[in-house]
């Protein structure tokens, strides 16, 4: 009996947490973006950039797994709480106490995977680790990238330029240093190119 239990909580967990394969990411909810991305395809690009850290371009040793596995619990809470972004009127403190709180019934679910899960989360949430933050720089690289497909996208240069104002100046691991110098060329080439076919927003 005892096994049904923790398998009817797990069960429970994992459809917790499969809402995040259809709640959609808030950012581009208030910018009115059609068809746009749902918070765990957010979370799995993350994970996956974790595997383009090599020899050459991890020179502090990163724990690549342990990236991974930041990248994959960072928004977990959101299966609970939603995506709540600083125009939802909550305070960070709010933001916080309500993501903790769902983050405790997440890891009640799911015993000793679940206090693994909270650690990471915790980790992640006060930039306690070199992995934490390099978890925090694909956060923020995901989502520039993922705006600037949209103005690709929509043909619609700079029209996200507030997700990249927003993150200026806040990227530190020299690996994600150098996509981000790459993402601007592009962009910056693409709104030449959309300049030049009167496809730029007026």
């Amino acid at each position: 009996m005892a096994l049904a239990i923790e398998n009817s909580k797990i069960l429970e967990f994992l459809e917790l947490v499969g809402r995040l394969k259809h709640e959609k990411r808030t950012g581009w909810v208030i910018c009115n973006i059609d068809d746009c991305e749902s918070i765990a395809g957010h979370m799995y690009r993350m994970g996956l950039m974790t595997f383009l850290l090599t020899e050459e371009n991890n020179p502090t040793k990163l724990d690549r797994f342990r990236c991974l596995q930041i990248a994959l619990v960072h928004d977990l809470a959101e299966s609970i709480v939603g995506d709540i972004t600083p125009h939802c009127g909550i305070t960070p403190e709010e933001k916080h106490r309500r993501e903790d709180e769902a983050m405790k019934k997440i890891a009640e679910l799911t015993g000793i995977a679940g206090d693994r899960m909270y650690e990471l989360y915790k980790e992640y949430e006060f930039q306690t680790s070199p992995e934490a933050k390099f978890a925090k720089d694909l956060d923020r690289y995901d989502m520039i990238l993922q705006a600037f497909e949209y103005e690709k996208r929509e043909k619609a240069p700079k029209k996200l330029q507030e997700f990249f104002t927003a993150t200026e100046g806040k990227f530190d691991h020299p690996f994600i240093k150098d996509l981000v110098t790459e993402l601007y060329r592009q962009r910056e080439e693409f709104e030449k190119k959309c300049l030049l076919n009167g496809h730029a927003e007026q």
